[in-house]
């Protein structure tokens, strides 16, 4: 069975280890043909901590790690030049 991939972009980045990716699903509707978004919002495992608010990131599914947690960070498509803040 091959494993789901999935390409986002990183909305939050508070957590040790583990970011939220936001994926952008788009279709058109059955009865409407409207295209319609769907956000779909995903803990992923990030185990250097190197992925910052903003990043596109590409994820794919991985073992469950935690109670939320089912996606690993695969690569950062494109890094944000937003610096992290250090919290004192």
């Amino acid at each position: 069975m091959a494993l789901k991939e999935r390409i986002g972009t990183v909305v939050s980045d508070k957590m040790d280890k583990t970011v939220v990716v936001a994926v952008i699903n788009r279709y058109p509707h059955p009865t409407y043909k409207k295209i319609v978004s769907r956000t779909t919002r995903y803990k992923a495992h990030d185990p250097e901590n190197t992925c910052v608010l903003g990043d596109r990131v590409k994820i794919r599914e991985t073992r469950p790690l935690s109670a939320h947690k089912r996606w690993a960070i695969e690569e950062i498509l494109n890094k944000t030049s937003q610096a992290k803040e250090v919290k004192k």
